[in-house]
């Protein structure tokens, strides 16, 4: 008996055109780490809205996915990122919150508050001040590559821009964080292994 794999996103956004239905398996395999990845950015009381705008946006799109991209990450996470883009101000409210207090109330549980309170407290603030002060581009390369593990060529498609554009934008945002948490550039070497 020879083992059936499950179908790739581009495979399940082919189905989903003639079988409505189907496009829940694209929700059901990608919106929980969408569901963080938002969360992380915006609160968990915008993280839902935006996750279900996303893939709203998704289905009504689903004619112009190229499906040569077998994974739908980036595009899923590139709608995202333009509905991200709508509540700027309170993403950089929420960074700069944590610069004063420390607290993440965001994306943390109680306990893994009281943990990072202990271990931590002044780091977030000043890596929070830092991702406040960044460009909304900047910012966004850095967050996708930090939080979603995208590779340069998936932020690349998610975000409609080329690797060059990426590569630029996360060097500049890493430079400027570094120079804000006190961290010597020319001391850290940084890797491309992620091209």
């Amino acid at each position: 008996m020879i083992a059936q794999t499950e179908p790739d996103d581009a495979e399940v956004i082919a189905r989903a055109r003639r079988d409505p239905a189907a496009f829940s398996v694209l929700f059901d395999r990608h919106a929980p780490a969408l569901h963080r990845y938002v969360t992380r950015r915006l609160g968990e009381s915008l993280a839902d809205d935006v996750v279900a705008d996303t893939f709203l946006a998704a289905f009504r799109r689903l004619g112009r996915y190229d499906t040569a991209h077998r994974d739908a990450r980036p595009w899923l996470y590139g709608i995202a990122a333009n509905l991200i883009g709508k509540h700027r101000r309170a993403e950089v409210r929420a960074y700069r919150a944590l610069a004063r207090t420390g607290t993440d109330t965001v994306a943390e549980s109680y306990a893994d508050r009281v943990e990072a309170r202990v271990s931590a407290s002044a780091a977030h603030r000043e890596l929070a001040e830092a991702l406040a002060v960044l460009s909304p581009q900047d910012r966004e390369v850095l967050l996708m590559v930090a939080w979603a593990d995208f590779s340069y060529q998936e932020v690349a498609l998610a975000l409609g821009v080329p690797v060059g554009t990426v590569r630029s934008r996360l060097h500049r945002a890493r430079r400027k964080t570094r120079a804000a948490l006190g961290a010597d550039p020319s001391a850290v070497v940084e890797e491309d292994t992620r091209g």
